[in-house]
């Protein structure tokens, strides 16, 4: 009788066997990738089987056969399976925590789904296979996108689509698409957020009227997510379109894999299994025999390394698709000679006083949400801070509450200063609240809309709020990066960029790329239609490289340069990471875990491990966290040290300690 071995669900970095029943007892024998009931204590679990063995480690006689196989779903592929081990590899998780932490909730549990019964096509329905319905004919630099990328289908081989704001990477996607589908293949499309979710599935559902797209994102509800991951796993839908989970979706018959904007950060989960969705797309698509697109106006520098190494074959989409459509003219306002009163330099108001007065959209970007990041008494120093993080408590006028943005503690505004008494109490610095406030004081006739998570918290709400200001609802928008992420926005002319200089000389070194990408951006916002745009960043450092690589729109030369940097100081990509993190009620109670683990093996040479350090802030929600960083130049080097790591950890860790480890590391706050 053969031995199955099962993963389940549970905080063990094992699988666990079981025999297989008798023939007589099921149908047919368990396969891996089936969905089987077990026997786990005194409760029955779902598993899914990950190969059968002919012998177990433990006696025969100790072994338990499994109950039942769950066959409401379709057996997922050998493929999807092996991608479920690499992840749970390489990011040091359980296998059973990935593989469950991978599938729509409702498959985890031990009930059968109910049949679905297949939609009978109305009378003189078209049932034919999908139509392509394409809005634009693609422009030279489009064609020869299709052409080559079109050429490698039915082989595995990464693309970075590189293309500037507005040059139609979305034109492209879907040719590419049209292209697969009438091979009989599928396509996985990936965007980071879920605002985008809505404007993409709208462009793809006018483009292919008939066929069935499956949208998935974290935002579903479970029975839509369910239903939506089984048209992809049974290959009912050609087209699945969502965030970073939609990666890790079974595909039978997976051709092409696209990831839009692919150097955004939520392409990172930030708990549980920390994949990237991004490199997840890239061994899905290796696995799969088929080409991978990244697309970017700018990418990733580990993206463009890989295209410097010869990795990655480059496309560059160098102009914008409309015709006559040109980048927006990037200004910088110099604060030192122009200073800003309530936050908006003397040139900033007059040019949006401009477009008022011609009928056009204006943008305000500032990247900091609430009315203001800190409540303070002038009289002796005092400040908002929260009681169970290290940080202050952002003002929030909406509600008048006082918001910890780290671990969401609400307060009331108090009514004098608790150290001194003294009742005048001040906002100090701006968010998107308070800069709203400032415009609707200057421009009392202006027609304001501010879009951030806190304006847009049900669900459907964002949505509404970008189709009003397309209709031209709206004369000012007030926003942070949830305005600056693949929106078209026709009558918008000027972004107005404040808060710039903020991210400028953070010791994060990834603090210049984002600022960079954001920057970039949300400058392609403008101008997208022919009409002339404009870009105004107030900086009190207008002579920082960054800022000249901006105004010639040269991401190419800032590249090279950011390279250049972290090679000379041997920070990613040309070193691998991983950080060990610890959170106890007591700072060194996670310290002292992180001093022992680093100390229960001896490095290889290529290896360093750096001194634990409490985080930047460190107290959050009550618990006092630090973390050691991990680098070497092999990456094989610094796999053996976490599965070590790992091993010895799920084995025996300290129950008054959290801990997780963190592989390619993007945050380090």
């Amino acid at each position: 009788m053969s031995v199955l071995r099962v993963a389940l669900e549970v905080p063990l970095a094992t699988l666990f066997d079981y025999l297989q029943p008798p023939p007589d007892a099921l149908p047919a024998p368990a396969q891996p990738g089936d969905r089987v009931v077990v026997p786990f204590g005194r409760r029955e679990r779902v598993g899914i089987v990950m190969e059968c063995v002919l012998a177990s480690s433990i006696p025969h006689e100790r072994l338990k056969p499994i109950v039942r196989v769950l066959e409401d779903a379709p057996r997922l592929p050998p493929d999807w399976l092996e991608l479920m081990r690499f992840l749970a590899s390489y990011y040091q998780r359980p296998l059973g925590e990935t593989v469950a932490g991978s599938l729509p909730s409702r498959l985890r549990s031990v009930k059968t789904l109910p049949r679905r019964k297949p939609r009978a096509p109305s009378a003189g329905e078209d049932t034919s296979r999908a139509r392509f319905v394409s809005s634009n004919e693609p422009n030279p630099a489009q064609a020869d996108a299709v052409k080559r990328i079109g050429a490698a289908l039915g082989g595995f081989k990464p693309f970075l689509l590189h293309g500037v704001t507005g040059s139609g990477k979305t034109e492209v996607y879907l040719h590419l698409v049209a292209r697969v589908l009438e091979r009989g293949g599928q396509a996985l499309v990936m965007v980071p957020e879920i605002g985008l979710t809505p404007q993409l599935e709208a462009r793809f559902r006018h483009a292919f009227p008939r066929e069935n797209i499956a949208i998935l994102h974290s935002a579903l509800q479970a029975g839509a997510r369910t239903h939506a991951w089984l048209d992809a796993a049974r290959g009912d839908a050609g087209i699945v379109l969502g965030t970073r989970l939609a990666a890790l979706t079974p595909l039978p018959r997976l051709g092409l894999v696209v990831v839009d904007e692919e150097h955004d950060t939520s392409f990172k989960q930030q708990e549980g299994l920390r994949y990237s969705g991004r490199d997840a797309a890239v061994f899905r698509a290796k696995v799969a025999g088929c080409p991978v697109v990244l697309g970017s106006a700018t990418p990733a520098l580990e993206t463009w390394h890989n295209c410097r190494a010869g990795r990655y074959e480059r496309i560059d989409l160098p102009e914008r698709a409309v015709p006559g459509a040109m980048l927006p003219r990037v200004r910088l306002v110099d604060l030192r000679t122009d200073p800003a009163a309530h936050g908006f330099a003397g040139a900033s108001v007059a040019a949006i006083r401009g477009r008022l007065a011609r009928g056009e959209q204006s943008l305000v970007f500032i990247n900091r949400r609430g009315y203001s990041p800190v409540l303070a008494c002038e009289a002796c120093g005092w400040a908002a801070g929260c009681e169970r993080c290290t940080a202050n408590l952002v003002l929030h006028a909406v509600g008048k509450r006082l918001r910890c943005h780290h671990c969401g503690w609400e307060e009331r505004i108090p009514r004098a200063c608790p150290t001194c008494g003294n009742p005048d109490l001040r906002p100090v610095g701006r968010g998107t609240q308070r800069v709203q406030e400032t415009l609707a004081d200057l421009f009392p006739e202006a027609r304001i809309a501010r879009i951030d998570r806190d304006s847009a918290r049900r669900r459907g709400e964002l949505q509404q709020a970008l189709e009003g200001i397309r209709r031209g609802e709206a004369d000012l928008l007030v926003g942070t990066q949830l305005l600056a992420k693949g929106h078209d926005f026709p009558g918008l002319t000027l972004v107005c960029v404040l808060g710039a200089d903020q991210s400028l000389f953070s010791t994060d070194y990834r603090a210049a790329e984002r600022l960079f990408a954001t920057l970039a951006q949300v400058a392609g916002r403008c101008g997208r239609r022919g009409q002339e745009g404009e870009v105004l960043v107030q900086t009190k450092f207008p002579q920082h490289p960054l800022f000249g690589a901006l105004v010639r729109h040269d991401y190419s030369s800032f590249a090279e340069a950011q390279l250049a940097d972290r090679e000379g100081a041997g920070f990613p990509p040309f070193v691998h990471e991983a950080a060990l993190r610890a959170e106890a009620k007591q700072l060194e109670v996670s310290m002292d875990f992180l001093r022992e683990v680093a100390a229960s093996v001896s490095p290889p040479g290529d290896v360093r491990i750096y001194d634990p350090v409490p985080h930047v802030i460190t107290r959050r929600a009550g618990y006092e966290r630090a973390q050691l960083l991990v680098q070497s130049r092999s990456r094989p080097a610094l796999q053996s040290l976490l599965a070590s790591w790992s091993e010895r950890l799920f084995a025996g860790a300290p129950r008054n300690v959290r801990w997780h480890l963190d592989v390619d590391p993007i945050e380090f706050d």
